[in-house]
Order: structure tokens, then sequence, then C-alpha cells
């Protein structure tokens, strides 16, 4: 198992590489110029130039890939262009946020999502389960951007519930944290809802034709029992899989959700410096979401050997 731990981990540092060498490509394709930004609509060419100079922006391509990289090995991301900060210093201030939110719609996700396709499972042909089936259709088919801005119009403008936008930690204050964040989680969570749903769902009707299935029952065990240690268990193979999809989606799908609660995480903070052309936030945010995901990969790929005994990681 440590072995195959470290292998992955080595294998995840040219993956990275690669990340960052892509992630400068492109932004390099995209048309606009950083020092324009910063320089404002009343610099003059040779302020603009200066600014150029004083980024680096000004040498060739090659040079700034290889200034990056010298940096990244010695732990320095760069300054935010914007920002005037430390890269490494802003995505550690915003990452807990983006964790927390995704942590809260993960939750709703597993517990919602897991509960529902299970009893559309165990009510199969039923009015329950075409209900089930007909929320994860609508889930699934919702843009979440869409869903907050409703919700946001129905819960804190007409009925005012909760604020329109705003964060506080959890540590900080747990009741605040779920007035601020329950809004942004359940549209960030709806369409994952109906997924797991689905999913859940199919892998437990198959679960429940299986012979140990009816042997269970057979034997007189009850069916919370039969369900929840034989039937359940062997259905978390392609649960377990979809989860940590889905967490990456989470992730990924922050940028939208925290732009329109005006949330101040990792996805505000590479949205705005996607939108001012600020290289240095781009490639270290890339860098931390990649990072983030492939240890996330690697814990699913962990959790296999628990749930079936018969995978083993040499």
């Amino acid at each position: 198992m440590l072995a195959y731990l470290v292998k992955r981990l080595l294998q995840a540092i040219p993956i990275l590489a690669i990340v960052s060498l892509l992630s400068f490509g492109l932004i390099k394709l995209v048309p606009g110029d950083p020092a324009v930004v910063m320089g404002g609509t009343t610099a003059t060419f040779e302020e603009i130039e200066q600014i150029r100079r004083n980024l680096g922006l000004d040498r060739p391509v090659y040079v700034q890939i290889g200034a990056f990289y010298w940096n990244l090995l010695q732990g320095d991301l760069g300054n935010s262009l914007l920002l005037g900060q430390p890269v490494v210093g802003a995505i550690v201030e915003r990452l807990p946020v983006t964790l927390w939110l995704a942590s809260y719609a993960l939750a709703l996700t597993i517990v919602l999502g897991l509960a529902t396709g299970i009893i559309a499972a165990l009510q199969h042909n039923t009015w329950i389960d075409q209900v089930a089936t007909g929320i994860a259709l609508i889930g699934v088919s919702l843009p979440n951007f869409w869903l907050g801005l409703v919700m946001i119009v129905v819960f804190s403008v007409h009925l005012g519930w909760l604020p329109t936008s705003g964060y506080v930690a959890p540590t900080d204050d747990l009741a605040g944290f779920f007035r601020t964040a329950t809004m942004p989680a359940t549209a960030l969570a709806l369409l994952q809802i109906g997924l797991l749903t689905r999913i859940t769902r199919s892998a437990m009707l198959e679960v429940l034709r299986q012979d140990y299935v009816r042997t269970a029952r057979a034997k007189g065990l009850s069916e919370w029992s039969v369900v929840m240690k034989h039937a359940l268990a062997n259905a978390m193979i392609p649960v377990v899989t979809v989860i940590g999809l889905i967490f990456s989606v989470l992730i990924s799908g922050s940028i939208v959700i925290e732009t329109v609660f005006t949330v101040p995480g990792m996805g505000s903070l590479l949205g705005n410096a996607i939108l001012r052309r600020d290289y240095p936030m781009i490639q270290g945010g890339l860098l931390f979401v990649a990072a983030a995901l492939m240890m996330l990969n690697l814990a699913v790929d962990m959790l296999y050997a628990y749930f079936d005994p018969r995978v083993r990681v040499q």
C-alpha cells in the first residue's frame, strides 16, 4: 500500500508540470494584455511598456516558462499582478472557503442522493420510484447558476430568510455558516444529487437481484440488515467512484456559484484572475486545483479496497 501511494505521488509531478504548461499556453492565446489592464485607461504607451518590463512580460515565452518552473521548485508561485500579494498566500486564504462550501454541498449530495436512490430501488416500479426518478431528472436538468438566482429571489428578496451574499466561516459562527452557505451549497449540489440518485438506484437494483440477497432474506434476516449490510455494501463501488467525481465537479463548479453569491473562495478568485489576465494567480490556482483533484482520485482508489475485499492495491 505504501509503495502504491509513493508511486502515485511521483506520477503526479509530471502531470502537474503539464497542467501548468498547458495553462500557460492557453493564457497566451487569449487576446489582451495584463499590463494594459493594470495601467488603466489613462496610462500612456511608455507607462504600459514599463509595467510589462516590471512584470517580465517583455521576455521571450521560453524564458518566462523557465523562470516559472525555477520558482516553482523553490515553492514560489510568484505574486498576483492585481492583488499585489504572493499567490500562495492568496490561495491559502481562499481555499478553505471553497473546501467548506464544496464539503457542505457534498454532504447534501450524499445524504439526499443515497437516500433517494435507495428508496427508489426498494420501491421499484411504484409511484415513489417515479417521483424520485422525476425529481432526479429535474435536478440534472436545471443549471446551477439559474437555480442560485431563483433561490436569491425567493428566499432572500421575497421571504427574507437567508442573506443574498457573503460568507461566514464555520469556525467563527456555525449558525452564520449555515445561513450564508446553504443556498450556494444547495444550488451547487442539486445537479449532483440527481446524478447520484440515478447511479445509486441502478446499482441497488442490480445488487438486489443477486442470489446472495435472496439467500439473506431466506435466512430470515431483517430487511434493514439485507439492504444495509448486504445490498448497499456491494453497490458502493460505482457509487464511490461517482462521489469522487462529484466532489471534483463541486470544486471546479464553484467558480460560477461563488460569483453568483459573492462568496470569497477559490472560484471567485480564479474567475477574477482569468478575466483580469493575472497569469501567476491563474497558474497557481490551476496547480492547486489539479493537485486537490489528484489527491481526491487517490483517496477514491483507496476506498475500493475497503468496500470490495477482492480489490487489493499492490
